[in-house]
């Protein structure tokens, strides 16, 4: 990687841990966000290869009526089996991927943000300079949860449960925001961390030969 690119920061959490607010809060701050949520949105629209390979895959049980994928149902498939979730991985991790570095590349700025909610297990993380970890207590994951998705508890805890731990992901952190407090808590991490962000940024260009 040359000293020339923008410093690529990965934004990681765990579900309902407001991954999605601080990534607003940079885009308001117009730095070029990356969500590879969004990506795996539209690598699996209508017409695109992956649809017809979780097709093949899966069967067309798995597509709404109009045609796209049910992600719901998909999601339940393969939540509690390793190897429809291994498949369905081994079709999406690979554009998702291609994708997300596509759109890094034709994107501007000092620094980007690219959010991959499952960085820890993923093998994107060697493509990031520095790892964004936004973190809150299961407590407060589990009330999210609850509030956004309208489940049970139980539901709520497996989703958790599902992910790499708390202290895995803190494990890989080169910075944490602290999301258990109030939006304007979180907006002055996010304020300090940019003007971090623009000065490695910088630094690293001056670098340059």
């Amino acid at each position: 990687m040359g000293v020339s690119e923008p410093l690529r920061i990965g934004l990681t959490g765990g579900i309902a841990s407001g991954k999605s607010m601080i990534a607003d809060m940079f885009v308001a701050r117009d730095v070029p966000v990356i969500d590879t949520d969004v990506v795996s949105r539209q690598v699996v629209r209508p017409g695109e290869p992956a649809l017809r390979e979780i097709e093949r895959e899966f069967g067309s049980d798995v597509l709404t009526a109009n045609g796209e994928l049910d992600r719901r149902r998909m999601r339940d498939l393969v939540f509690d089996d390793d190897g429809k979730r291994s498949a369905l991985e081994a079709i999406l991790h690979p554009r998702i991927r291609d994708e997300a570095i596509r759109q890094s590349r034709s994107a501007s700025g000092a620094y980007q943000v690219i959010v991959v909610p499952l960085l820890v297990e993923s093998p994107m993380r060697r493509w990031m300079d520095r790892i964004l970890v936004v973190d809150c207590s299961e407590e407060t994951q589990l009330k999210r949860l609850l509030e956004r998705d309208n489940g049970t508890e139980e539901q709520a805890r497996r989703m958790i449960a599902a992910q790499a731990s708390r202290q895995d992901r803190l494990a890989i952190a080169d910075d944490v925001i602290d999301n258990d407090g109030t939006k304007a808590e979180a907006e002055r991490q996010v304020e300090n961390l940019h003007r971090c962000y623009l000065g490695l940024a910088k630094a690293r260009t001056h670098l340059s030969p």
